[in-house]
């Protein structure tokens, strides 16, 4: 799961990428990157937060009007810097591009690449292994300076990526002299979203982004996202062309409105707010049918990606919302964190319980979901520390069984514990007097009750072990 945004406009685009990567910093915190180019590329890569890799004098070197920006979370490749994004190649035309999702099949795509199209790849990352074959499928293709012509001359590009690579892809990508290049797998798995931005004096600057976030606050309108299996192709002087290569089942990452996303994006014309509210409420109406005597003084949201469902589950059961825990924002996500020692570690860094809340008081913690336990665990003790009478539990999201192989670092079954126990079993790990998971059905239902947005089914294979493509190795 990674950050990525592109823009081409009618002024610099530094500031705006800088601007986009710090709303778009909770999708990665390890590293970032920012390309952008007039008759050249210009770049500034590095680990870390997107405040402590951008100084003053790298931004005033990042000049022209067109650029990509990444913010990366790994889940496939190493950690070294040459790992970091956005990359690019010099043939042909010069090419750039961030990356936003996980491939399946990544190494049978760099084994074909270096044996059959000869082509080198300095990392095991498989943003690398997309650039190649995106960049291959212009090779034996006649240069053009008409756009519509270059249209078809992208086109039939990513049709080889669509061909030959599997999994979730989104992708922006700069051409040097062309423009700037959006697409999504036939899925749609992993998120895009396409905004504008008028001008008095020429064409609309165009933005892609993982999430609508950045738009507000930069002046950008949202327009709609590049739908599965689509190419958006905006030329330097800001002509757009779109077409629909490639299309199936569309079934977008569930995960992203449950706990990625921030609740004010809006992903495939559904609110993210408005879904985690509708989240709550179902958790709601089920615990009263099923826990009719276990109605709690006080509800407490694990912070802040929970803090939606919470307040929707206590105005339907009446009882009062409280901030019983606070959260250190200066401490990054720990489900993202790279270590379960670091993980565990962090918890009572960044949560710190208010007794005055708690203490005395049956305490029901609703949390966006529930992955390994570790920081579940951790949480009920701290509760049951400030004098709680009781702890009930609920996770937004159903029980996290399999691994995830479209973007998510949940890397293998034996790190799960709905893979491992039993909801009982659980229920005594954690001990709490009461645990709850979503069902499956309320979920989607909670997501795609409103807006246009043709969801056919999101994509669940962390919950019921449906991969629409396939799996991966281990990672």
């Amino acid at each position: 799961m990674c950050g990525i945004v592109g823009i081409l406009s009618q002024q610099s685009v530094a500031a705006d990428l800088y601007d986009s990567l710090i709303h778009l910093q909770h999708r990665g915190q390890d590293a970032a990157g920012i390309m952008t180019c007039d008759d050249y590329f210009h770049s500034r890569i590095d680990k870390g937060l997107v405040r402590e890799i951008f100084q003053p004098q790298d931004m005033h070197k990042l000049t022209g009007n067109m650029g990509i920006a990444h913010a990366r979370y790994p889940t496939a490749g190493g950690f070294s810097l040459d790992e970091v994004q956005p990359f690019r190649l010099g043939s042909p035309y010069g090419i750039a591009l961030a990356h936003n999702g996980n491939l399946t099949n990544h190494t049978e795509l760099a084994a074909y690449l270096a044996k059959e199209r000869r082509r080198h790849l300095n990392t095991k990352s498989d943003s690398e292994s997309l650039i190649h074959l995106f960049a291959d499928g212009f090779t034996e293709q006649t240069p053009t300076d008409d756009p519509a012509a270059f249209f078809e001359q992208i086109c039939t590009s990513v049709q080889a990526v669509f061909d030959r690579a599997r999994g979730a892809y989104s992708i922006v990508s700069l051409i040097l002299g062309k423009g700037l290049v959006a697409f999504r797998d036939s899925h749609g798995i992993r998120p895009l979203a396409m905004g504008r931005r008028g001008n008095s004096n020429g064409p609309d600057d165009i933005i892609f982004a993982s999430e609508t976030t950045p738009f507000f606050s930069m002046g950008f309108e949202e327009m709609d996202d590049v739908l599965p299996g689509e190419i958006v192709f905006v030329t330097e002087q800001g002509q757009v062309f779109r077409r629909v290569l490639q299309q199936k089942a569309f079934t977008p990452c569930v995960f992203e409105y449950v706990y990625f996303a921030r609740p004010d994006a809006h992903l495939d014309d559904v609110s993210v707010y408005r879904a985690r509210l509708r989240m709550g409420q179902n958790l709601a109406k089920r615990w009263l049918v099923e826990q009719t005597d276990n109605i709690p003084d006080i509800v407490i949201p694990v912070p802040f990606s929970s803090n939606t469902a919470a307040l929707a589950f206590a105005n339907e059961l009446g009882v009062r919302y409280s901030e019983g825990l606070y959260k250190n924002p200066f401490i990054g996500r720990t489900f993202i964190m790279p270590e379960t020692s670091l993980r565990k570690r962090s918890v009572r860094y960044k949560l710190s319980p208010q007794r005055t809340e708690i203490e005395g008081k049956n305490v029901l913690l609703l949390d966006d979901s529930i992955v390994r336990g570790t920081t579940s665990k951790e949480i009920v003790k701290m509760v049951r520390d400030c004098g709680a009478k009781s702890v009930s539990f609920i996770s937004a999201c159903p029980p996290v069984k399999n691994p995830c192989y479209y973007g998510i670092d949940i890397p293998t079954p034996e790190e799960l514990i709905a893979n491992e126990k039993s909801i009982a079993e659980i229920q005594q790990y954690m001990d709490v007097d009461a645990l709850m998971y979503q069902n499956e059905v309320d979920l989607v239902e909670a997501v795609s009750r409103k807006g246009k947005h043709h969801i056919d089914n999101p994509c669940m294979a962390c919950l019921n072990g449906h991969y629409v493509c396939g799996k991966g190795a281990a990672k």
